[in-house]
């Protein structure tokens, strides 16, 4: 715990004794909001634990432990081991570091104070922490809230190792002389000291501790009993030792003390915990609607150019879902979660393997798959030819950003764009997807594709893509809208075109007649190209995915689009070849390539197993064409890397490992 009066401390230009306190004996946490819970159905259950465990059969695991809120029903798990040696299970109490989601308990903490009117947004950090030297500009809490403020992260191994226990001041000295790396609200830099800075904020605002203000305005009122800042002196039996993989094997994870980045990384919590915070936030109880708005929403550079990053959480469409997420990774853990405010689901991962990002990435994928979408796997499109390829990504994002945005504003606490002059808008869709002017210069076209969401093209996918949804809604009905997120985006816009018939909707707002008919051509070659063994599991979910190839081949000979399997047959080529399997896996590599030409992901899998000689890759003349749906958070910000001698050995037992 850091002192009580370190804000003073600070104005006086002196430095805060050292968080030595050990924990509070903590009072029951409320437990209102779990009094209306209920289990998922048994069938649900059975399908999320065997996701799960299909997922941690693929690779070497620790402990994982799991997550699910969705409409008042609750689904938690352990998997593996919380402490190999001592042959102790992950349950949901096991606690984890939490890494970067520390960043989402900051940020609630920085706007509940300015809600309260203690602290303003807008204002000079140096007001609020005088001992942060001046610099070219000023920094504002806003900035620093959305990685906006120019700070650096860390800038090397050495900035990164910290092993002694430190205080505020002394975790604000490791970075407060370095320069500020851009001019703030320029560019998007994530940074974990600019959290620390905000961790101070709080401290000065409030007159109290980092750590005492998260227990009383975040952790209690949450109902988050076992949450805490993660001094190894005060851990209990049930949290996690950390491990890391070197070369197959589950090894020690190095020492850190993340006392070094106690705002931006600095705590630990269960899976019980996030679901508690993840739900107190969709139901407002710890911010009101506004604020949550506000933090929910993506933040912009002064260009007008999205971060898909608002205060304290990512913000992004995914295939037309609103996430709101944010994901965390360093020495001992990795953690995700992730929130739909319009879907009312949280979820929540945490294990004791670094570096799991992608893991728990697929793992929270399948299981929106199996609560939103019926099962079905989802997967993009692959176009053989790079007009096709800008043509369809153009599709899948008016499609994503319009659907996406327009449930968070009708069931979550966002607000609806409007439209302005209808005619123009669409008019000005039509003329960004026209072929002829695609096929003059491919790359500046897709550039332009994707810029179309951002304030500075005028929200233009935004708009007309939530027009489309309303449009949908009264035609189809609310559930209807729904199924979007699995049928994709052609099926959004041929029923759309369906449904101007219906209501009717003036010409301008039917695009033109050239891309009603791209749509159209594209989604029958979409249809034909289904391989429908593969609807519901992934290629590398099935037990002999070789005997499917002649399907898959069948299915997208001839077409110009098709279901994107590259991922997937990458997975079994990996697999065949941890098997020693090598002609097998040398065959999947070859078909990934041929079947996905403009796959740089697949061309360089296979160049790594070929001969010196044979390693001449054939590079697509345009970036990758799917469109970039994702969090900015970088997977493993605050992970060392794996060149670091070996851990230094620690007295405490396993169960109290230090960091």
């Amino acid at each position: 715990m850091r002192a009580l009066l370190v804000a003073l401390l600070l104005l006086l230009g002196f430095t805060a004794p050292a968080a030595s306190r050990p924990a509070k004996a903590r009072a029951k946490a409320p437990a209102a909001s779990r009094l209306k819970e209920r289990a998922f159905p048994p069938d649900v259950q059975r399908a999320l634990d065997a996701l799960v465990r299909a997922e941690l059969a693929k690779a070497p695991h620790a402990g994982l432990s799991v997550g699910v809120l969705h409409g008042g029903m609750r689904w938690v798990r352990g998997y593996g081991s919380r402490d190999i040696a001592h042959k102790l299970a992950a349950t949901p109490r096991t606690t984890y570091r939490m890494a970067s989601i520390t960043k989402s308990f900051t940020a609630v903490a920085v706007l509940q104070l300015v809600h309260e009117g203690k602290l303003d947004l807008d204002a000079d950090i140096r007001t609020l922490v005088p001992t942060y030297p001046e610099k070219p500009w000023p920094v504002t809490v806003r900035q620093l809230l959305g990685h906006l403020g120019g700070v650096p992260h860390y800038d090397g191994p050495e900035d990164a190792e910290n092993t002694r226990h430190l205080d505020t001041a002394g975790a604000l000295a490791l970075f407060a002389d370095k320069p500020l790396v851009v001019e703030p609200g320029t560019k998007f830099v994530y940074t974990t000291w600019g959290y620390n800075l905000l961790g101070a904020a709080v401290e000065t605002a409030s007159g109290q501790s980092y750590g005492d203000y998260l227990e009383a305005h975040v952790f209690r009122p949450a109902g988050m009993r076992t949450a805490a800042l993660d001094d190894h002196r005060t851990r209990d039996k049930h949290h996690a030792v950390g491990y890391r993989l070197r070369q197959g094997q589950l090894v020690p994870s190095h020492f850190l003390d993340v006392s070094s980045r106690f705002a931006g990384g600095g705590t630990r919590a269960s899976v019980e915990d996030l679901l508690a915070f993840g739900q107190a936030l969709l139901r407002h109880q710890l911010v009101p609607a506004e604020t949550a708005r506000m933090m929910q929403s993506s933040m912009s550079t002064r260009e007008g150019k999205l971060t898909d990053y608002g205060m304290g959480f990512a913000t992004y469409p995914l295939r037309g879902h609103y996430v709101v997420a944010h994901a965390g990774g360093q020495p001992e853990t990795t953690s995700l979660l992730v929130m739909l405010p319009a879907e009312d689901i949280v979820i929540a991962l945490a294990s004791n393997l670094e570096g799991e990002a992608k893991r728990q990435r697929r793992v929270s994928t399948r299981i929106l798959e199996t609560l939103l979408e019926d099962g079905l796997v989802r997967r993009d499109a692959h176009a053989v030819e790079p007009v096709d390829a800008v043509l369809h990504e153009g599709l899948s994002r008016l499609f994503t950003y319009g659907l996406s945005y327009h449930l968070w504003a009708t069931r979550g606490p966002g607000t609806p764009l409007e439209l302005g002059d209808p005619a123009e808008a669409f008019s000005q869709v039509s003329a960004l997807l026209d072929r002829a002017t695609l096929v003059q210069e491919p790359q500046a076209a897709l550039e332009r594709v994707r810029a179309a969401h951002h304030p500075s093209a005028g929200s233009l996918f935004i708009r007309v893509g939530a027009h489309m949804a309303r449009t949908l809604e009264k035609t189809r009905g609310p559930e209807k809208l729904r199924e979007y997120p699995a049928r994709g985006p052609l099926a959004f816009f041929t029923d759309y075109l369906a449904a101007c018939e219906q209501v009717p909707c003036p010409t301008p707002l039917r695009f033109s007649e050239a891309l009603q008919k791209e749509v159209r051509h594209f989604a029958e070659v979409w249809e034909r190209s289904q391989v429908a063994e593969l609807r519901r599991v992934r290629l590398d979910e099935v037990a002999d995915p070789e005997a499917l190839w002649p399907a898959m081949e069948l299915a997208t000979a001839n077409t110009s689009l098709h279901p994107d399997y590259a991922e997937e047959m990458l997975r079994v080529a990996a697999l065949l070849g941890k098997r020693g399997k090598r002609e097998g896996q040398l065959r999947w590599l070859e078909r990934a390539v041929a079947l996905h030409p403009r796959s740089n992901e697949a061309r360089q899998a296979l160049a790594r197993v070929l001969p010196p000689e044979q390693r001449v890759l054939a590079i697509p003349a345009l970036s990758s064409p799917s469109a970039s749906e994702g969090s900015p958070v970088p997977d493993d910000a605050g992970r060392l890397p794996d060149s670091r001698p070996p851990a230094r050995s620690e007295p405490e037992p396993a169960a109290q490992q230090a960091e």
